[in-house]
């Protein structure tokens, strides 16, 4: 295994390099009150004994697995950050790629609490139900560009959609790889493939923004008509010279057929 170095102000920059050493103790220490980790495959982990063994079985699971950790951008907003990285394994004998997100709630500089997203589609080739594990906040202002993103999106606005992007921007389904649609093109197809169903409904929870790059936890409960299982998940939405976005790139495990068989 090996991490790529990287030079960052974000609380976390000591959790993945423990959690891949297996340094319980390390890990520990970044919390000076209970520690809580959410993880996409273990849930929600609490206290000082589960969260020990969350770490020693996540550490054999990455050296079974051969992880490779490529960071790739933090953004630091009041109270919480993101640090976003790239995730190089072995599964089924095959290297595959898996991009995650890790958000730190601090309080004081302290870490609170730890929340992984990724998809499990890399790993598993199927999608893992993930409850909630925020409430929404129905006052919470999105800003700018982003704000018009989520606007275009629930209304399943694609002009909308187009128009919130760079020509040059990009938009990543949560299991990265191939699943990038790249200019006003790729685009126009993804978001008209999204909306020949009706706009994506999000419940937003928390954002986290630097004035670049602005992550937004949400809950995922429907598509065009259909309501689904509410879901958690982040969007992180980058802003490119112009203002406009360069790029959105998603970090859940939403089963959007799971949703419309419901």
């Amino acid at each position: 295994m090996a991490t790529t170095s990287t030079t960052s102000t974000d609380p976390t920059a000591a959790y993945l390099p423990a959690l891949e050493a297996g340094d319980v103790e390390a890990v520990l220490s970044l919390f000076p009150e209970e520690p809580v980790i959410d993880d996409p495959r273990s849930g929600r982990v609490a206290g000082r004994e589960a969260v020990a063994a969350f770490v020693d079985s996540q550490a054999r699971w990455m050296r079974e697995h051969d992880v490779e950790i490529e960071p790739a951008r933090t953004t630091v907003g009041r109270g919480l950050s993101l640090t976003e990285s790239l995730a190089r394994l072995t599964v089924d004998g095959r290297r595959t790629e898996l991009p995650f997100a890790v958000v730190a709630e601090t309080s004081g500089g302290a870490l609170r609490q730890i929340r992984v997203y990724h998809s499990n589609w890399p790993l598993e080739g199927r999608h893992r139900l993930r409850a909630p594990i925020l409430p929404a906040d129905p006052d919470l202002v999105i800003p700018d560009i982003v704000g018009a993103y989520m606007e275009a999106l629930a209304a399943g606005n694609l002009a909308g959609s187009e128009a919130v992007f760079e020509s040059t921007g990009y938009f990543r389904e949560p299991s990265g790889g191939i699943h990038v649609y790249r200019g006003t093109e790729g685009i126009r197809e993804a978001y008209g493939a999204f909306f020949k169903v009706g706009g994506i409904h999000l419940r937003h929870c928390t954002v986290i923004d630097d004035g670049v790059v602005c992550g937004v936890e949400f809950i995922a409960d429907g598509w065009g008509p259909r309501p689904f299982e509410p879901q958690a998940g982040i969007g992180v939405y980058e802003r490119g010279p112009s203002g406009k976005l360069v790029a959105a790139r998603i970090y859940d495990d939403v089963d959007v057929d799971l949703g419309l068989r419901s």
